[in-house]
């Protein structure tokens, strides 16, 4: 049996990602905490946790890494449709929390996530600290504005780091993506970190990467200066026509 490095809770050090398991696929370390620090510190270097509430903290650097390149986003015909129709309304950073608690409820597919208190504290610091991010994805329903769709993640650098997304109404989270994607270029961002595959990313464009590659795009990408604010709450969607086709 293979022996996992248990973190030092005196400092925010982390082994180096080649030493990750192959089996379970990225599996690197377990303890220590989710103070905003060593959240930091794991980015840096391409480490994310992840793990059941109850159970040790679990980190990990799969390889490969899912990402998507702003500049490939796709569209599909589908999505395109529901974004020339204004269905519905994006901001950003208006109710962090909201989000995170929304990405945490069950699934039809799944009885809960792996978004425990613990975690959704860890990155509401973060989000104070102006590094976590969130979307939100608005509908009008009578007289009502509701929330039917985000997602959250980090941003350092030029790297945004996807965590979650929900949806609650057709195509509304990855609309919110694609006005992500389109502010993101605007901010001349290289990539979207999304850990693990799904078909979901896929459809949107999403690629492998081999961890070494990955890691060369955090050392390259991660320490530019932000040309953006901390807080995006009083951003606008960049104005986009929906009907160009895009090149994945």
């Amino acid at each position: 049996m293979t022996h996992l490095p248990w973190l030092n809770p005196a400092n925010t050090l982390f082994p180096s990602p080649s030493l990750a398991l192959d089996e379970p696929n990225g599996l690197l370390a377990l303890g220590g905490d989710l103070s905003p620090e060593r959240i930091l510190a794991a980015y840096h270097q391409g480490i994310f946790p992840w793990f059941n509430p109850g159970d040790p903290i679990l980190w990990w650097s799969p390889s490969p890494r899912t990402v998507i390149y702003p500049h490939k986003l796709h569209i599909s015909k589908s999505l395109r449709k529901t974004l020339n129709k204004g269905t519905y309304h994006v901001t950003f950073d208006h109710c962090f929390s909201d989000v995170m608690r929304a990405c945490a409820a069950p699934r039809e597919y799944a009885d809960g996530t792996w978004i425990s208190e613990e975690i959704i504290a860890g990155y509401s610091a973060l989000h104070k600290r102006g590094f976590a991010h969130s979307v939100e994805v608005w509908q009008q329903q009578g007289a009502e504005n509701k929330l039917v769709g985000g997602l959250y993640g980090m941003a350092l650098g030029r790297v945004f780091f996807g965590e979650s997304m929900f949806s609650r109404a057709d195509n509304a989270s990855k609309v919110g993506f694609a006005h992500l994607v389109q502010q993101l270029l605007a901010w001349d961002f290289q990539l979207i970190d999304c850990q693990v595959a799904n078909d979901h990313l896929f459809s949107l464009g999403a690629t492998e990467i081999p961890r070494e590659i990955f890691q060369q795009h955090l050392i390259d990408f991660v320490k530019i200066p932000p040309n953006y604010p901390a807080n995006w709450s009083n951003l606008s969607p960049v104005n986009e026509n929906w009907s160009t086709e895009r090149p994945i």
